[in-house]
């Protein structure tokens, strides 16, 4: 897994996600990742009920608040949220493609993450 130099976001397949808040003591990160893999069974567990179904992306969602992977950034200098963007179409694009993960994942211009 490939971070960002500045700690906010892990690449997937070139894409960024929001990286988990590093304000977070071990104890709420812990917490927080436990409630997520709970959720996450409770979602895979949910199949064919609507209202459970529901109920468990809900969680899912709370708990990746509370880790910092959405809502509200946890950095405090003023910098747009590039959640769930391509790289290639981000500031990061330039890092990214100096690194041997850009041309590893296949995402190197003119590869599969340039749709």
């Amino acid at each position: 897994m490939l971070t960002t130099p500045d700690g906010r976001y892990i690449v997937v397949r070139g894409r960024l996600w929001r990286a988990t808040s590093p304000h977070l003591s071990a104890t709420q990160k812990a917490q927080a990742v436990g409630d997520l893999m709970a959720a996450r069974r409770a979602v895979a567990a949910a199949a064919g009920r609507a209202d459970a179904l529901r109920e468990a992306r809900r969680r899912v969602d709370q708990a990746k608040r509370a880790l910092g992977e959405r809502g509200p950034v946890w950095w405090t200098d003023g910098a747009p949220d590039y959640n769930r963007r391509m790289i290639q179409r981000s500031p990061y694009a330039a890092w990214y493609a100096a690194t041997s993960a850009g041309e590893a994942e296949g995402d190197a211009p003119g590869g599969d993450g340039e749709r």
